[in-house]
């Protein structure tokens, strides 16, 4: 129930809707029992049973409800039969049924109506924040986590809490409140029929609980296959080329085919499991029926403690309970089953971001001096990759970071632009530590080029775009011109109106790769980070995407990782890395002339080109 509870919350903004739901249901429950007793006048009438009564009956309490009731009926139809004949005082009662299932049937719609803004507003709210969510947590989140495990939480959980936790929110007031009049109604009528009845209620309740005890654990069996097999969809659209290009197919068939077997026994066993409810439900409340039949009619004919009409009218009644019983049973089992969903999505919700923001940060707007790097030690797992790192990038210098795979060149990248924060020393921009700046503000003064164009199924303007909120058509022109890019972006079929594809691949490596310094140009940022921004590329893209860097660097700090030597002899330091330390530092010129461990790496580059 906690995890219902904690759901909940998300009702708040839409209570007004749920305070008119529970209003409607009101009615509803009230009415619908009103229904039932109207069939009685309408018997008597019927098999005229009514006893002639001229004086309007006076009201003596609670406790002579029963016949209140009945007398004020009697009286009423005795009235109508003194002007009317018997089948117009008939068509009144009917007409009195008819309305009476019309309102009845009105406020189940307006409540149905109500519950429909309340369930999916927290739909929307649920979908929005756990996107919030997964945007927030950094990077290190999902380096543990299987994509399409997110996208089942944030899909088919999430769908799973509307159809189980929400779904009990129409329940939760009109079927208790229908089951209360109803048996106010029995009471009135026969109150030892009534007890009688009850005695079977708490074994048929116990026999019905033990069918859901499993449902959550099944439950979340259906929804973990769920994400592995989105999580081998995902992987399997990601690297089709790969898979293709290898014969891997059947080997990713079969991967698929076993997690889809394992999803369909599980769904098997818990839908099996579900359905139960329902007939189980339905065979206890048509046995309890049974039981108010025998017993009833005992009453009726041998011990004439009670009118056949109202026994009918009872037995319509006891009826009536059978619907909403079943509805709460079955809704107990939703709830059962969205425990496990609720559980994976507040899984996300409740996850604590370890690259926090202090409580007032600093919203640093410009660059003024240097960036910092303080004796820091940082580890992914177990193993520190960068030990006592000691770093100074001045403003309007540019510092290349080069050394073999594994170096923690990258490692340098994630940690200034604070996707992962440093387990020793610190980071500082004009002597502020970059932990006490706003996030928002760090990554303003920040540019990001990477090895691995980064784009998206949208136009080449829109992608361009992400590095200005608001930029105009020539802001836009002008970086891709800075960026090598405007003369390909024109020859596309639509100009920089064309989409691109999922992930840019309309386009070849060195066009994704000047799209994406387009992109860090137009936002203009005082220090830009390359990480290996022209490793993956052919000669002639290199050239290009080159140029475009050193215009873009031109006048601004950057920080510049390379594979590739060739590209970072012009920068003002180059810092040689070997297993997380610095072993050589200073320019490409004196880099050489020490015969060290640059000299050996730009040979071998020298070999293999």
């Amino acid at each position: 129930m906690n995890y219902f509870k904690k759901i909940l919350r998300f009702a708040k903004p839409y209570k007004i809707y749920a305070v008119l739901n529970i209003i409607s249901n009101i009615f509803y429950a009230l009415f619908s029992t009103l229904a039932m007793i109207s069939l009685f006048p309408m018997l008597n009438v019927l098999f005229k049973q009514t006893e002639k009564i001229y004086t309007k009956p006076q009201w003596n309490g609670i406790t002579d409800l029963k016949d209140y009731v009945t007398n004020s009926l009697n009286f009423y139809i005795t009235e109508q039969s003194q002007y009317r004949d018997s089948g117009e005082v008939l068509m009144i009662m009917v007409g009195l049924i008819i309305t009476m299932f019309l309102l009845k049937n009105l406020f189940n719609y307006l409540a149905m109506y109500f519950i429909t803004f309340l369930r999916n507003g927290v739909l929307k709210d649920l979908r929005n924040e756990l996107y919030d969510k997964t945007v927030e947590l950094p990077i290190s989140y999902y380096s543990e986590k299987r994509k399409g495990d997110t996208i089942a939480r944030i899909t088919s959980d999430v769908l799973e809490i509307q159809h189980s936790f929400l779904s009990v929110l129409e329940l939760i007031v009109r079927e208790p409140l229908t089951i209360i009049f109803t048996i106010i109604a029995m009471l009135a009528i026969s109150p030892k029929l009534t007890l009688f009845v009850f005695l079977f209620l708490p074994l048929s309740g116990f026999l019905i609980s033990l069918i859901g005890k499993s449902l959550k654990r099944k439950s979340d069996k259906v929804q973990n296959e769920q994400g592995y097999f989105l999580s081998i969809l995902e992987e399997t659209l990601g690297g089709l080329r790969v898979i293709k290009a290898f014969n891997s197919e059947t080997v990713f068939a079969k991967k698929f085919q076993a997690s889809t077997k394992r999803f369909f026994n599980f769904s098997n066993s818990l839908l099996n499991r579900q359905n139960l409810a329902s007939p189980t439900s339905e065979f206890f409340g048509i046995a309890a029926i049974g039981v108010i039949l025998w017993y009833g009619g005992q009453m009726v004919l041998v011990d004439k403690t009670l009118e056949a009409e109202l026994f009918i009218t009872y037995m319509a009644l006891s009826y009536q309970i059978l619907t909403p019983a079943k509805a709460i049973s079955k809704a107990s089992y939703g709830v059962k089953k969205g425990n496990a969903a609720a559980e994976r999505v507040l899984e996300i919700l409740e996850t604590e971001n370890p690259i926090s923001e202090i409580e007032n940060p600093i919203h640093q707007e410009a660059f003024n001096t240097a960036v910092n790097i303080n004796n820091i030690s940082f580890k992914y797992e177990d193993d520190y990759v960068l030990k006592n790192f000691n770093l100074t990038v001045e403003k309007g210098k540019t510092v290349a970071l080069v050394g073999q795979s594994g170096s923690g060149k990258s490692t340098i990248a994630n940690l200034v632009t604070r996707f992962y924060d440093v387990n020793k020393g610190d980071i500082s921009i004009d002597g502020n530590n970059i932990k006490d700046l706003s996030k928002k503000s760090l990554r303003g003064l920040l540019g990001l080029v990477t090895q691995d164009s980064i784009l998206f199924n949208d136009t080449v303007k829109n992608n361009i775009g992400l590095g200005k909120e608001n930029a105009t058509d020539d802001e836009i022109i002008e970086a891709a011109k800075i960026a090598n890019a405007h003369d390909f972006i024109m020859d596309l079929p639509n100009g920089y109106n064309t989409n691109i594809g999922d992930s840019g691949n309309k386009l070849s490596g060195g066009q994704k790769q000047r799209l994406s310094i387009s992109r860090a140009v137009l936002k203009n940022p005082p220090i830009m980070i390359l990480d290996e921004a022209t490793s993956a590329l052919d000669t002639e893209s290199e050239r290009l995407v080159q140029d475009a860097l050193e215009k873009m660097m031109k006048n601004r700090t950057s920080i510049v990782i390379a594979h590739r030597l060739s590209t970072i002899q012009n920068a003002d330091t180059i810092v040689v890395l070997q297993k997380g330390e610095i072993v050589e530092q200073g320019t490409h010129t004196e880099l050489l002339k020490r015969n060290g461990t640059y000299k050996k790496l730009v040979q071998m580059q020298t070999l293999t080109s």
